[in-house]
């Protein structure tokens, strides 16, 4: 099972090597998450349009490794964006990857830049 999560990094705007084009913004729901496939890799995408922000990280949860991450709720605890993992609510940063309930679980975060109506999301492989 760590291979699986070994395939996620997070990636930081500085380590972008390719802009991946995962759709329209149309194609995302408002303040919910979708699900996009790059490479091997799954990737929930958030479009919390009540704040106009984007968000991307790995779909699978690493407490029980299920690809469920963009079937979670979004929302914020104290001010930081969160998702919560639909299946045991496990909550993580959209801007870090941490377990805001400070256990050892952490996700991947991938940056997310919309442009021309496009939504792209940033990875270093």
């Amino acid at each position: 099972m760590q291979d699986i999560l070994s395939q996620y990094e997070t990636v930081t705007e500085n380590a972008v090597k390719e802009w991946f084009k995962v759709g329209l913004t149309s194609d995302f729901p408002e303040n919910s998450g979708a699900c996009i496939k790059y490479k091997t890799k799954q990737i929930a995408v958030y479009n919390f349009a009540r704040t106009g922000k984007w968000y991307a990280c790995q779909n699978l949860c690493p407490h029980k490794m299920e690809m469920v991450l963009s079937l979670g709720m979004i929302g914020d605890k104290e001010g930081v964006p969160k998702v919560a993992c639909p299946m045991h609510k496990k909550n993580f940063s959209l801007e870090d990857g941490s377990n805001l309930a400070g256990e050892d679980l952490k996700i991947a975060t991938y940056p997310v830049k919309i442009k021309d109506g496009n939504v792209y999301i940033g990875f270093s492989d």
